[in-house]
């Protein structure tokens, strides 16, 4: 009877061990974006279903286009845009999404749910005109002020 009390203790410790071998166990993450040079312009701690956008001036209309993420199970996910006109380069994908008026002229494309692979988004930074931008937790973050014209990789770090 020894054995089996012993292994009926094991057992439980066993399965938290392999639970908390998860990322959301170990430390938690990072969202980062980082210059193909190296430059670190955001670097902010996340938490499992952490929510944040990717902003810019579109370079033609002028106007802000909002594109939201979620940390979600290990992934990152583009979860929703948001733009004022279907302008150069902009629009709605059948079947990506689901595309609501925001009741200003402009469309919400609502549901994309789609995982980033690797946890990484590559992107050119605009110019400070064009003002990409980080906003997250009520602070944003300009990425065009250090990378402006540059590669860059937003990107999530488990820690």
């Amino acid at each position: 009877m020894r054995g089996q009390s012993s292994m009926a203790w094991r057992l439980p410790c066993v399965l938290f061990a392999l639970a908390c071998a998860s990322p959301a166990c170990a430390g938690g993450a990072a969202l980062e974006v980082r210059g193909a040079d190296g430059t670190l312009a955001v670097h902010r701690s996340i938490d499992e279903g952490a929510r944040w956008c990717l902003l810019w001036n579109h370079s033609v209309a002028g106007f802000t286009v909002r594109d939201c993420f979620v940390w979600s199970s290990g992934q990152l996910v583009l979860e929703h845009s948001h733009q004022p006109d279907f302008a150069a380069g902009l629009g709605h994908i059948p079947g990506r999404g689901v595309m609501r008026s925001d009741a200003a002229g402009g469309y919400r494309i609502e549901h994309i749910d789609q995982p980033i692979a690797d946890n990484a988004l590559r992107l050119r930074v605009g110019s400070v005109a064009v003002d990409h931008r980080i906003e997250i937790d009520g602070a944003v973050h300009s990425l065009s002020r250090q990378l402006a014209g540059r590669a860059a990789v937003m990107r999530i770090i488990e820690q």
